[in-house]
């Protein structure tokens, strides 16, 4: 008699715990953003690669294209070749 009792106590937290519980207990908070639209977003702001200021569009795609048409390509230390 005393194990049914416990089994029905038991039980009985149980089925109180999953009817008082919050069904979105998982679910992220409503101000975090999806990962599949941060991708949409169109990034305004960018960085120089040299030194890391920032910079705006117009200036980041002009350092790229003079970058791109350097004749000397950038040194490379031997030992970190190999």
């Amino acid at each position: 008699m005393a194990k049914l009792l416990k089994l029905l106590g038991i039980g009985l937290e149980l089925t109180i715990a999953i009817l008082i519980a919050r069904p979105a207990w998982c679910l992220p908070p409503p101000e975090d953003l999806p990962e599949e639209v941060l991708r949409t977003e169109i990034i305004i702001e960018a960085r120089s690669p040299l030194d890391g200021k920032p910079m705006s569009p117009a200036e980041y795609a002009q350092l790229q294209d003079a970058i791109a048409q350097r004749s000397i390509p950038p040194g490379l230390d031997p030992q970190i070749r190999e």
